[in-house]
């Protein structure tokens, strides 16, 4: 499994970006898909994720109402959609794909995700 994210730059505070990332070399829909963040001299920390189907996803506290989460599993990527960004946000972002076996929930521990993308740099200015 490959996993390939893009989307990261440098954006204003109060900006937005979209995030994405490609799997190839399995079934995408056979993963529930999360995003991870590392910050410079902290512990990767959870973002957001999305259960196989798409039903159901999850929020960090530090991000509800202003990321979404979703995924096309016809593109088999999935999307983070970032709104009213603060300086805060600026880290690196890694997509990460988790091999649940079901199909309406999805998992916070960075431990449950077997694959994970080579990280993008997002950096808000204030």
């Amino acid at each position: 499994v490959q996993l390939q994210a893009s989307g990261g730059g440098l954006v204003q505070a109060g900006g937005s970006l979209r995030l994405s990332c490609a799997l190839s070399g399995r079934t995408f829909s056979s993963y529930a898909m999360g995003w991870f963040r590392q910050a410079p001299g902290k512990e990767r920390e959870f973002v957001a994720a999305i259960s196989r189907g798409g039903g159901s996803t999850g929020y960090a506290d530090s991000v509800k109402g202003r990321f979404t989460i979703s995924r096309d599993n016809a593109k088999n990527t999935v999307y983070l959609q970032m709104n009213s960004l603060k300086p805060e946000d600026t880290a690196v972002y890694y997509c990460a794909a988790d091999p649940t076996l079901f199909r309406s929930t999805f998992r916070m521990g960075s431990y449950r995700y077997d694959y994970w993308g080579q990280g993008t740099l997002v950096t808000v200015s204030s």
